[in-house]
């Protein structure tokens, strides 16, 4: 896989211009010159081979020869909603989750939450989407929801049949894996309330385990991807 680069506008066959960040990566740090191959892509399924045609300090022009719409994805979609882990845990939790072809991710807010996420955050989580995708080969960026509350997530969507959150618990049946549109919520380290955990089972969803141990928020989510 050679290296890729992503853009936010249309892409086709033909001359294209990339400037601003990707441009600045692609010919000042990685020093791309003219005649070597790139691939494209702007989230839309597609990526595009590309040969560098001029490196300027500020642009890069290229040429799209090819379009290729390699299958990467789930095949079903998947949402996880999580508590936001301090530091830079949440960066890993992103990019992990984008590896493991996640659809949607839902900051969460609950009674115990320690980081309450703002709305501004998402900027600096859908770039680290960005550079996931890069690595990874994905062509559909995961979306980064905005902020919700505990009481919220569980409205939404109910017509979705497979929607779990993950707890603890020896009478609790483990989570498997499905082929079906599913829904995960993590709750924080310090765990769901039980007026959480009553109102998720009156809403519909359904209690699931991922075994006897206690995991970190971020360790559930990723695994809890995993499984599915």
């Amino acid at each position: 896989m050679s290296d890729r680069f992503f853009t936010p506008q249309p892409l086709g066959p033909g001359p294209v211009t990339l400037d601003g960040d990707e441009a600045k990566h692609l010919g000042t740090v990685r020093r791309f010159g003219p005649g070597d191959r790139v691939t494209l892509f702007n989230g839309d399924g597609n990526e595009y081979p590309a040969v560098v045609t001029d490196a300027g300090k500020r642009s890069i022009a290229l040429n799209i020869d090819a379009v290729e719409s390699p299958n990467r994805e789930r095949p079903f979609p998947l949402t996880v909603a999580s508590a936001i882990p301090k530091g830079d845990r949440c960066d890993f939790l992103m990019e992990k989750l984008v590896e493991l072809g996640v659809t949607k991710f839902i900051p969460l807010i609950t009674e115990r939450s320690v980081v309450i996420p703002k709305p501004d955050k998402r900027e600096k989580w859908e770039r680290a989407v960005i550079e996931a995708s890069k690595q990874c080969g994905r062509n559909v960026l995961m979306t980064v929801d905005y902020p919700s509350p505990w009481d919220g997530l569980l409205q939404r969507f109910t017509d979705v049949t497979a929607r779990f959150v993950l707890h603890t618990g020896p009478d609790l049946q483990p989570l498997t894996r499905l082929s079906e549109a599913a829904w995960i919520a993590v709750g924080p380290e310090g765990g769901l309330t039980e007026s959480e955990l009553s109102a998720a089972v009156e809403a519909g969803w359904q209690l699931r385990s991922l075994g006897p141990r206690t995991l970190r928020m971020e360790t559930a989510a990723i695994a809890a991807a995993a499984v599915l």
